[in-house]
This record gives C-alpha cells, structure tokens and sequence, in this order.
C-alpha cells in the first residue's frame, strides 16, 4: 500500500482536470435555467402575499361599511377611551355621602301604578335619582360615594316598623364615615308624598321636581345641620327662584335625628314628590350638583 508522501507525489505529477467546452456551455445553461426558476418563485411568493393583503382590505372595507363593523370599531374604541380616562366615582376619595334611608321610594309614573301608596319599588326607585347626583356632582369634579345599602330589605328581615328605618340605616352610614375620613357632607335623598301641584315647578318652558330641605331639631348638630341646610336654601333661591320649597325643621315629641347628628352638614331632601317623572327628577338633581359645587368651592 502506498504511504501517504508516495500519494501526494502522485498527484502532483498528475495532468490537470480541464473540463470540455461541452461540458461548461451544459452547466452554465442549467445554472441559469435554476436561477431564473427561483426568480419566478420569489415573484410569485411577493405576488402571493401581495394578493392575500389586497383581499383582506377588501373584506374589511366592505365589514365597515356594509356589515355595521363601522359601529363595532367605535364602540371598541369608546369602550377603550372610557377606560383610560373616565375614573369611576369610588376611585378617588369622596367628600360627600349619598344615602337613601328610604330608598325604595318610587314614582307612580316610574312604576305605572295609580295609588301613591304602592309606589315602592325594590329596583325603580329613588336611587336612580342619587345615582344621577353623583354622576352631575362627578361633572363638578366633586366625587361621592353613593350609598345604594337595601334599607328596607334589612328593616323587613328584622320585622322592625317603617319608622325604624333611620335606626337600621345608622350602621351602614357609621361605616360607610369610617372608611372615608374625607367626607364633608351628608344628603340623604328622599322624594314626598305630595302631589304633583306641591312638588312641580316650570322653569324656562321646563318642569322640574321642586326641592324640599328638612331638619330635625332633636339632633346634637341641629345648629350646624339648619345652618348647612339653609345656605343650600338661599343659593338655589338665588339662582333658581321657585324651586326650593325652604327648609323645614321636625320638632315633635320622640323625633327621630335623621342620624343628622352624624355630622354638621347633614341634611334630609325630598327631590319631588311621587308623581313626579324621573326626568323632572334628573333635572332637579343636575342643578343641585351644581350648588353644592358652589358650596364646596366656598369651603
């Protein structure tokens, strides 16, 4: 067997590989052959995509504007920009409580009945209207917290009297103060049991739910309580003559506080009686939003 130099001599003096002319013309003919096949196959994948990205406009041209994907992306985009920049009312520290120590008080229109005595109602009642409150009060940059506790419901499930229902709503108000060192004021929202002649008043071709203030003189606060109550009088007076009904204050034997002693800036409104509509009730409460927002910036 030859060893590894005797091998590499040998090829040294081998004569050199020169490939015919043949040979060359073939190669250099199949090379361009390859070379054009894959031009064609990257211009095809270019086309392809080209296609598929024309197609998919196409489609979703014709969603927008014939299949309402218009009214889709808007309220995506709604939905989104709400998120973003609305802040819910309960994400920043409210300085006002919203209560309702009746708060399944309803409006016969509301609820379509005839007798004022049956209107109550445990969804359609006058928390909507402290909903509406805050969010107008929200308008003003002033955050509340609206206190929506079922006050009734616990009263019926202690089978205590309608009367007691200020005793059973002084816990969640307790606790609803303590979880909220900023609180400020407290309204307690109601709506009368006056007709509609009592509670109504016209105001530049509109009909709003006129507003009633009420004290109770057996609170520890009553002086601060009456005084709070009566400011809010006078500026509503001032801007919107008619529409408040003043302030009343309960003295009888036995009467209940109201928890009005909870804090000085409590007060008792009855937005409108029972026959009025939640719209003349929305109204009212708009503007009353807009008082407390002068009342806040004076403090």
């Amino acid at each position: 067997m030859p060893t590894d130099h005797e091998l590499f001599n040998l090829i040294k003096e081998t004569y050199p590989l020169v490939p015919k002319d043949e040979f060359i013309s073939n190669t250099d003919t199949k090379l361009k052959q390859m070379a054009r096949n894959l031009d064609k196959k990257r211009k095809a994948k270019k086309w392809s995509i080209a296609s598929a990205g024309m197609i998919f406009c196409i489609m979703a041209f014709s969603w927008v504007f014939f299949f309402n994907g218009k009214e889709t992306i808007n309220n995506t985009l709604s939905s989104i920009n709400q998120n973003q920049s609305a802040a819910p009312i309960y994400e920043k520290a409210p300085t006002i409580l919203i209560n309702h120590s009746h708060n399944r008080e309803s409006f016969t229109s509301l609820i379509n009945v005839d007798d004022p005595d049956l209107a109550h109602h445990k969804s359609k009642n006058i928390t909507l209207v402290g909903e509406r409150l805050a969010k107008s009060l929200e308008e003003e940059q002033i955050y509340s917290f609206h206190n929506k506790t079922d006050i009734i419901g616990l009263l019926n499930e202690r089978e205590m009297e309608y009367f007691q229902a200020y005793q059973v709503a002084r816990g969640p108000l307790t606790k609803v103060l303590e979880e909220n060192k900023g609180i400020k004021m407290i309204l307690d929202i109601h709506r009368d049991s006056s007709s509609r002649e009592v509670t109504t008043v016209e105001l530049n071709g509109k009909k709003y739910a006129k507003i009633a203030f009420v004290n109770s003189k057996s609170s520890e606060k009553f002086k601060e309580n009456n005084a709070f109550a009566k400011l809010l009088h006078q500026k509503l007076e001032k801007k919107y003559p008619g529409l408040s009904r003043g302030v009343i204050v309960k003295s009888q034997e036995k009467q209940s506080t109201y928890n009005h002693d909870l804090l000085g800036q409590s007060v008792l409104i009855n937005i409108g009686g029972v026959e009025n509509t939640l719209e003349e009730e929305y109204r009212t409460a708009d503007i009353l939003a807009n008082v407390i927002g002068e009342v806040m910036g004076e403090m």
